[in-house]
């Protein structure tokens, strides 16, 4: 009796191996490692945002339009409860992204006024903020650029034949994936540079020239 058990066992478990069940738990795996990872770096950028606005409040403080977006921003951001179980609810994981890239957006309207103040590039603590606000977009590149790709993986072996009949059996559905209208916007991350001199306008034209220019003397 325990013989038969036992072998039943076993050919349970070559079954469900061979339909796809061992794929679907190292998928389930990947996508949480890297959905953990895009976590800790838009932590890491909204732990940057105060000291940015603070730094720049300092040499631009009439800027209050952008720097309460960024403010306002940042507080969405941290009003949605980001937790593993985000990438199982398709609406919550909307409003996630959707948070995020208005907090992109406002970050990157703050760095266009930066770029009018030539003292605050030059400060310190700027620069510093610039370089590690430059990095962490990198590694958010990175960190979602590694969750689209297990999420892909994930999906179509939920969508393909024998796995999607475990899926159905499991209760197994899709995951929901980062969307952008532009693919090549994903693998590029933003360029934060504030090294670039400012432009320097023309001289005006002397205004005793009468506009004519002299002619060339004659040898």
């Amino acid at each position: 009796m325990r013989m038969r058990i036992l072998v039943i066992l076993v050919m349970l478990a070559g079954l469900l191996s061979g339909c796809g069940y061992n794929t679907f738990q190292t998928g389930d795996e990947a996508i949480k490692s890297s959905w953990s990872e895009v976590l800790n770096q838009y932590q890491r950028r909204a732990d940057l945002v105060p000291n940015l606005v603070s730094t720049v409040q300092g040499y631009a403080s009439h800027e209050k339009d952008v720097l309460t977006q960024v403010t306002q921003a940042r507080a969405q951001v941290g009003a949605i409860q980001a937790t593993p179980e985000l990438v199982n609810n398709p609406e919550a994981f909307t409003k996630f992204q959707q948070a995020q890239a208005g907090l992109s957006g406002a970050l990157s309207r703050l760095l266009v006024v930066a770029e009018n103040y030539p003292q605050l590039k030059a400060d310190a603590a700027f620069r510093d903020l610039q370089a590690q606000l430059e990095g962490t977009e990198n590694r958010i590149t990175v960190a979602r650029n590694r969750y689209i790709k297990a999420v892909e993986g994930y999906n179509v072996s939920v969508r393909t034949f024998p796995n999607n009949l475990t899926a159905m059996i499991f209760g197994y559905t899709v995951k929901p994936n980062f969307s952008v209208d532009n693919e090549k916007a994903i693998s590029t991350a933003p360029k934060v540079d504030f090294t670039r001199p400012v432009p320097v306008a023309p001289a005006p034209a002397n205004p005793a020239a009468g506009g004519k220019t002299s002619p060339a003397p004659s040898y």
